[in-house]
């Protein structure tokens, strides 16, 4: 029996610093309709997700609650591991980089790139964000504070670290990027990194002093220093499917698709990579970049009081609902602007009026008038929304399947097959079967995002039979 092909899709990790939200919801349902469209084309598919557990401000968090940081991270790391659950994922590894292998792996990695010349210690003196856990320069600071978390206010750290060679893979990167004109995308994010590399780079700290933060994996070879949490955390693409003990693992998976939020663009397709290159490793495969999720033109923030939890809407409306409300109704590449009010709105308007209302009216039809259930064409799915999957492009692909449900809904309005079948059965029934077969065809294609329903559609135009409850109950 010939190997199936391999895929490789992973998340980025979330701090557990706070809950789970609705941006990271939307990161990785996107990456599991992925994952699941590649089954879908026959693929073996690993998809990884997990915890990002070290850094100052998971520690100051713990710290703040008065629990040891490993209590702490213990607690707040199920929350994350439930969505799986909560929003039907089928990822097949959930790392957490307190694991000792992830820790293992992580200095097997340090090793590497100093085995390399790539490490080496100096003092320095930098302005850092703890939010974004970067250093920033500032080009990159409005009024003094970092872009992305304005509330916070920026720290000087002055200290003795360890840095990594960042400057020495500016020509290697950018000649990645020239190669590989889709190795990021949009191609807007391509066209940003670029940039950033072709201004120059600067060398970035890779440790911190454990005596002023204890908290991370050690430094090989020096008990004084953890590492820097984005060098230790972006190890976890790689060790979860093997490396460095399992090479064979290793070298079915690797290289793999990374999805990410935008604030990531420059750790995933400018950092790790560089990284990579130092140990001697094939880069990554491919980075898609989303935008981020606001909420009435605002950012999300606990003090505006507009964090949209996703396990209160799974609560409120079920699983396939927020699905469907991730991939459509929000974009997959640029920002998008997320309310309570426009949830439900959509959720009455797409699919307990829309395709709902489309299913029961269908199989009532064809429940009444049909002596058998119709018989089922293969490979029905059309190559548009293929094309738009392949591109990653979900609400592209979303849009489709709605375009086609409008359609049905125009034919049942033009044709009234329901009044016909009293004066013209026999082309009455040809309308009916015909509806039945494109519903199925519908079925076929929210396979990927709405799963729970993809089945519940296929299998009433299989049984020729009515869905005993509605799909989508209207929300007053």
């Amino acid at each position: 029996m010939a190997e199936k092909k391999s895929f490789y899709i992973t998340t980025t990790l979330p701090y557990v610093n706070s809950d789970p939200h609705i941006g990271f919801a939307a990161e990785i349902v996107h990456a599991d309709i992925l994952a699941r469209y590649a089954r879908l084309c026959g693929y073996e598919v690993f998809f990884n997700t997990g915890t990002d557990e070290h850094g100052i401000k998971v520690y100051r968090k713990a710290q703040e609650e008065g629990i040891s940081t490993q209590k702490y991270v213990d607690e707040k790391a199920t929350h994350f591991e439930s969505l799986k659950l909560s929003l039907n994922l089928s990822f097949n590894s959930f790392v957490r980089t307190t694991d000792p292998k992830h820790k293992k792996a992580a200095g097997g990695f340090w090793e590497a790139c100093a085995a390399n010349g790539d490490i080496y210690k100096k003092a320095y003196k930098i302005k850092y964000c703890v939010g974004c856990e970067l250093e920033k320069t500032e080009s990159e600071l409005i009024n003094g504070r970092c872009a992305i978390h304005p509330n916070l206010e920026l720290e000087i750290i002055e200290e003795e670290n360890y840095f990594f060679r960042f400057s020495k893979y500016q020509k290697a990167l950018l000649d990645l990027y020239e190669k590989n004109p889709e190795f990021v995308v949009p191609a807007t994010r391509l066209h940003e990194i670029k940039a950033f590399v072709e201004r120059g780079l600067e060398d970035f700290s890779i440790s911190r002093l454990k005596s002023k933060m204890p908290w991370g994996v050690d430094v090989p070879g020096d008990s004084e220093h953890v590492m820097y949490v984005w060098f230790d955390a972006l190890v976890n693409y790689i060790d979860v499917i093997g490396w460095p003990e399992d090479k064979k693992s290793f070298e079915k998976w690797w290289p793999g698709i990374q999805i990410a939020g935008k604030d990531n663009l420059r750790q995933q397709s400018a950092m790790w990579q560089a990284m990579l290159m130092s140990a001697k490793l094939p880069t990554s495969k491919q980075i898609i970049i989303r935008g981020f999720i606001n909420s009435g033109g605002q950012k999300m923030s606990k003090s505006l009081g507009n964090v949209i939890n996703p396990f209160d809407l799974v609560k409120e409306y079920g699983t396939d609902a927020v699905r469907y409300f991730l991939a459509r109704e929000v974009t997959p590449f640029e920002d998008s602007d997320v309310t309570l009010e426009r949830i439900k709105e959509a959720y009455n308007a797409n699919l307990a009026n829309g395709l709902g209302n489309l299913t029961s009216r269908i199989l009532k039809m064809a429940e009444t008038n049909l002596e058998k259930a119709v018989e089922i064409p293969e490979n029905t799915i059309p190559e548009v929304y293929k094309k738009a999957l392949e591109k990653y492009d979900i609400k592209t692909a979303a849009d489709y399947i709605w375009q086609e449900i409008a359609v049905l809904d125009s034919i049942i309005q033009e044709e009234e097959p329901f009044k016909l079948v009293k004066t013209n059965k026999a082309e009455a029934i040809i309308i009916i079967e015909d509806l039945c077969v494109r519903l199925y065809t519908i079925g076929r294609m929210l396979n990927p995002i709405l799963p729970e329903t993809s089945e519940k559609i296929k299998s009433a135009v299989k049984a020729n039979k009515m869905p005993e409850v509605s799909l989508f109950p209207r929300k007053e």
